[in-house]
């Protein structure tokens, strides 16, 4: 197995030039920030280090130091069979150190972000990261959203071309502002959710009222059980299915959390 390390300081634009670095570089796999990505955005295993509470166990997260999370990421990485692994660090040390948790031999190539990157773009990169508190994962915005619900997390998508006359590539991204970035904390309460779900339902043609509601908050998401009346004359599974579609779109849109489950009973039937 080959390791090919790319390494700037941090914010300097390295996870957004993950993906293409590894297309170019032939890497399988891309180690960045306590997660371990493939080339084509899914998430094999890990934690971001972008959902610590703070810059120091973000660090820690990064490279490893938690033997749980290192003996995750280093059992799907080595079943998986890479033949070459991109490895991203903010120095040759801390690639090293992240490679040594991982059981990976050291870089048989570094590539620096002054390489890939101008000036102006590093430049660019660093403003979005410490005035706006931005920062990309190397991974599509559905995937990220299974361990950033509650996350504003936008999305990004661009092409490339490959050489030798190989067709281009389609890369996708995701942007967060993450816990220890932003200006405070905020919660949603499972009774703002609730609402919302209720809101969503009524508002569905057939949907008569809607009785209890329980919300079920999850570190990757929210589950929603709710109890329904439904009014007389109306297709029964169609009501109940729109009206599960509008619930988790609605909590979605509003509130930016991962819907896990939206479940619904047909508790009475009103006859006007």
């Amino acid at each position: 197995m080959e390791v090919v390390a790319l390494v700037g300081p941090a914010g300097s634009g390295k996870s957004h030039r993950a993906q293409i670095v590894a297309h170019q570089n032939e890497c399988e796999l891309i180690v960045d920030d306590g997660l371990l990505i493939d080339t084509e955005g899914r998430i094999r295993a890990g934690t971001s280090a972008k959902r610590e509470e703070n810059k120091m166990a973000a660090v820690r997260r990064a490279i490893f130091l938690d033997e749980d999370h290192r003996a995750e990421v280093r059992s799907v990485l080595w079943s998986l069979k890479p033949k070459r692994v991109l490895v991203l660090g903010t120095s040759d040390e801390m690639v090293e150190r992240i490679c040594d948790a991982l059981d990976l031999p050291h870089p048989d190539r570094t590539i620096r972000i002054e390489e890939i990157a101008t000036p102006a773009q590093i430049r660019l990169a660093q403003r979005k990261r410490y005035h706006e508190g931005k920062h990309v994962i190397p991974a599509p915005t559905f995937e990220v959203k299974k361990t950033f619900s509650g996350y504003m997390v936008d999305p990004l998508r661009f092409f490339f071309k490959r050489d030798h006359g190989l067709g281009p590539v389609t890369v996708e991204k995701s942007v967060v502002r993450p816990t220890f970035s932003s200006l405070g904390r905020f919660f949603i309460a499972d009774t703002v959710i609730a609402a919302i779900a209720t809101r969503a339902a009524e508002m569905v043609p057939g949907i008569g009222r809607v009785g209890r509601v329980v919300v079920e908050s999850r570190r990757e998401g929210v589950l929603v059980d709710m109890e329904v009346l439904l009014r007389y004359g109306y297709h029964i599974f169609d009501v109940l299915r729109q009206a599960q579609e509008a619930v988790a779109q609605q909590i979605a849109h509003m509130t930016d959390l991962n819907v896990l489950e939206v479940n619904l009973e047909a508790r009475r039937l009103l006859v006007d």
